[in-house]
């Protein structure tokens, strides 16, 4: 059973939603972080990166940076730049990207759901990424991105979120990068007791994108738990999508050298893998088991052989089978996340940044068939984790939307 709740978010005043929002902290390195703060100080990556209010000689993790997210935070709410809203409501906030809606539900989900395993989890974390995110909760009282959420969905909900998506939304605007953002605020009694109920049937939810900023949001509510009491920081900001809602894109590799091959040895050797068939125009895989390859200026399209498909969650994924038996075994790349001679590109970017890579910087490059939100569900419910580089959620939830108060 889930322990969703709703809250009293801060929101940006009307009139200056699209000023504010703003893709999550970790998409930009620090200079890039400047620029855009530069160009907009009214984003809110002023705030989850406040390092962009100092000069290069202070250190990105210094504790004046905190503090000024801290004094920034409030001094934007005093000023009612954000308002609170009046009781605890639900949220509705829907993005569109190239003409294709994603709903989601806004809430508040439990720190005591994560540590049981209620809420699923398949990347590792690690201790130094989680710290920054840490000490910014810590020290500004306020969780400020959400984290990315899924659960199976009905048809209850899917009829729900129908309902509400065809009044007048509070919040509507599209950002710099084109994507459409609508906010619903659901204040109703009855619909909060609806989605209530709907959350407690739930034995599982899944994080999609944003493990590092729900591991932090969690061990700051564990440092605050105080047993018997009910407290905001037992409870992480989250949105919460229904699988139909979401969409998956390929995160393709590309590869520096071929360990020594020639390209004909390559092909010869890869060829006991895959069928391999020549291409005049890019290859998009269209199924699971094929990849596009790049090489030498030419696309091909690889089929991978019977032989080699798994049954198991992990082993049977697209990119465990290309780590496997192509990077691994052909071209002694061992561990994906610490080995400089591969590089991973986003679908997003399209295959023109695989073959621009490989003019670049790079000899090999690797369209993938997108990773499928029920492999994801059940690697999350063998308890197992993906490969790094696995899954690229689009469109990226707004920061500055929607902030969550876990002060007492």
């Amino acid at each position: 059973m889930a322990d969703i709740r709703p809250f009293k978010a801060y929101m940006p005043a009307k009139g200056l939603e699209d000023k504010i929002a703003a893709l999550p902290y970790d998409v930009y390195n620090r200079e890039e972080s400047v620029e855009v703060v530069k160009a907009n100080p009214d984003s809110f990556l002023r705030i989850d990166r406040a390092e962009t209010n100092f000069d290069m000689s202070v250190d990105t993790y210094a504790p004046e940076v905190y503090e000024k997210a801290k004094e920034l935070i409030w001094d934007w709410i005093s000023k009612g730049r954000f308002v609170q809203s009046d009781s605890p409501c639900y949220y509705i906030y829907q993005e569109i990207m190239d003409g294709r809606p994603q709903t989601g539900i806004v809430g508040c989900s439990s720190v005591n759901d994560y540590e049981n395993n209620i809420i699923k989890k398949h990347e590792n974390t690690l201790a130094a990424k989680e710290q920054d995110r840490i000490r910014h909760i810590d020290t500004t009282n306020m969780q400020t991105g959400p984290i990315f959420l899924a659960f199976r969905s009905n048809n209850d909900i899917d009829s729900f979120l129908q309902k509400i998506t065809e009044d007048i939304p509070y919040f509507d605007f599209v950002s710099e990068d084109g994507i459409g953002h609508k906010v619903w605020i659901v204040d109703k009694d009855e619909d909060i007791k609806f989605l209530n109920s709907e959350f407690e049937k739930m034995n599982a939810i899944y994080i999609a994108d944003g493990h590092h900023r729900c591991a932090s949001a969690c061990k700051v509510g564990a440092g605050r738990h105080i047993d018997g009491q009910k407290k905001e920081s037992d409870y992480f900001l989250s949105v919460l999508f229904p699988e139909n809602q979401l969409k998956i894109m390929d995160y393709n590799r590309v590869v520096k050298d071929l360990n020594g091959y020639s390209v004909e040895e390559f092909l010869e050797e890869l060829d006991n893998y895959y069928h391999i068939g020549g291409s005049d125009i890019p290859v998009k895989p269209a199924k699971k088991g094929q990849c596009g390859m790049y090489l030498d200026g030419s696309w091909y399209s690889l089929e991978l052989k019977s032989e080699w498909k798994d049954d198991d969650p992990v082993e049977g994924l697209d990119v465990s089978i290309l780590q496997k038996y192509v990077l691994d075994g052909l071209l002694d790349i061992k561990d994906p996340k610490t080995d400089s001679r591969v590089g991973f590109v986003g679908g997003i970017r399209g295959l023109e940044e695989l073959e621009r890579r490989c003019n670049d910087d790079c000899v090999l490059a690797f369209a993938m068939y997108p990773t499928d939100i029920m492999e994801l569900f059940a690697v999350a419910d063998a308890g197992r984790l993906m490969p790094p580089k696995s899954t690229w959620f689009e469109p990226k939830l707004r920061s500055g939307l929607f902030l969550h108060d876990i002060s007492e």
